[in-house]
């Protein structure tokens, strides 16, 4: 899942997916008092768009020129970054809200990419991470397509590496409220919402 893989998946198609914010973000954040946030495997921009609609300074952050490209054209005011995290991790503790949807960071023995993310947060900021339930994939669906879900990290990992700064204030399985993409199976999300404490 390299640049080239998203660049080709993105080109395909004039639009991949629906435009719309992600509902989980929409329903965690939308009590929240805006300020920096850091949207991690943005797309085409959808969320990062939604944030800077409710007043938050955004950085949106994906490995695909092509996504970004289009992103920019909706929204030239957030700041598009192409960017690998595994290679330039997010300043630290710079950020109020760190949100990342369904973005694949596959299992490394550092947790080095994760770590980044959670020390980006600044304090009294909110750490949103969100995947797919595993449970949605079906046997023949990953060896197929040689995929499992399993190999990345999913949200409870995450909580599980949170320290003693921190409060998680959601780790749950949440059954979506619209269909995933067209020939997905995706009808659940697993949901961490964490809140580093403020100093």
């Amino acid at each position: 899942m390299d640049q080239q893989f998203w660049d080709e998946l993105y080109g395909s198609q004039d639009q991949l997916f629906s435009g719309l914010p992600n509902d989980v973000l929409v329903a965690e954040v939308a009590g929240l008092e805006p300020g920096q946030a850091l949207d991690v495997g943005c797309g085409e921009g959808a969320d990062a768009c939604w944030l800077a609609e409710q007043g938050w300074q955004v950085t949106a952050v994906d490995v695909s020129q092509v996504a970004l490209e289009r992103a920019a054209k909706i929204r030239p005011d957030v700041s598009w970054s192409h960017a690998d995290l595994a290679a330039t991790p997010p300043p630290r503790r710079s950020f109020d809200l760190v949100t990342a949807h369904y973005f694949p960071i596959e299992h490394e023995p550092g947790h080095t990419i994760v770590r980044g993310l959670i020390d980006a947060v600044a304090p009294g900021g909110t750490l949103l991470f969100v995947g797919h339930d595993p449970a949605d994939f079906p046997d023949e669906h990953e060896h197929e397509h040689d995929y499992d879900p399993r190999d990345f990290y999913l949200p409870g990992e995450v909580a599980d590496l949170l320290d003693d700064e921190w409060v998680i204030l959601v780790n749950e399985t949440r059954a979506r409220t619209r269909p995933g993409p067209p020939g997905t199976h995706h009808v659940a999300d697993l949901v961490l919402r964490a809140q580093r404490k403020a100093r």
